[in-house]
């Protein structure tokens, strides 16, 4: 987790207590609004655990303490004001107490989130029997074959852009989008990776 100064919270300006909000910080989804204490921000900071303060029960509680949901931090930020904290996590389970991904309404994170989902939907399935997921064989044959399928459904992709319509492109893009998701995870690495690359390259190029 990256450092954080507690001292640079404003936690007077609302009686001691500021809101946090709970992102999901591989697919970039809102998951949770809940609020924190000094000492529940110090524990989360010490622990690597989302710990929060409760208005009903008056008292801090570790998110999952009892259904086993954690939810893993990854990085803290402070907004402008002071006042509002923002938790990157990844989470062991669903966010809401009803079961689902996001105390929010929909399901699904939108946009470019959805490369993180992508990722943990194939870490998942490469982790079941070869005979069970095409993803799991896939890795078994190794990064060379993985490889192989990547650059047949690049050129597919480009064929597609030259000559077929958006609806084509877009259902080979997509094909090549979870092929390279596989490429990644067989080689140890992902998306947030590629996207580091890219940061660097904007900074230099600026």
């Amino acid at each position: 987790m990256t450092a954080f100064d507690v001292n640079r919270v404003d936690f007077a300006k609302s009686g001691g207590l500021v809101p946090a909000i709970v992102q999901d910080e591989a697919t970039l989804q809102v998951l949770m609004l809940a609020y924190m204490d000094r000492a529940a921000l110090e524990e989360t900071l010490d622990s690597g655990e989302a710990t929060f303060f409760s208005r009903s029960r008056g008292g801090r509680w570790r998110k999952g303490e009892t259904s086993g949901h954690t939810m893993r931090v990854g990085a803290v930020a402070l907004d402008c004001d002071g006042d509002t904290i923002l938790l990157r996590v990844s989470p062991n389970g669903p966010a809401c107490h009803r079961g689902t991904t996001t105390c929010f309404d929909g399901e699904l994170s939108n946009g470019l989130g959805q490369l993180g989902a992508l990722e943990r939907t194939v870490a998942e399935r490469a982790a079941a029997a070869p005979e069970q997921s095409w993803t799991a064989k896939l890795v078994q044959a190794g990064p060379k074959r993985i490889a192989q399928k990547v650059g047949e459904e690049g050129v597919e992709t480009a064929l597609a852009g030259a000559a077929g319509d958006k609806a084509e492109l877009c259902e080979e893009m997509a094909d090549l989008f979870y092929h390279c998701a596989v490429l990644l995870h067989a080689r140890g690495a992902r998306f947030d990776d590629v996207m580091a690359v890219l940061a660097r390259r904007a900074e230099t190029r600026a």
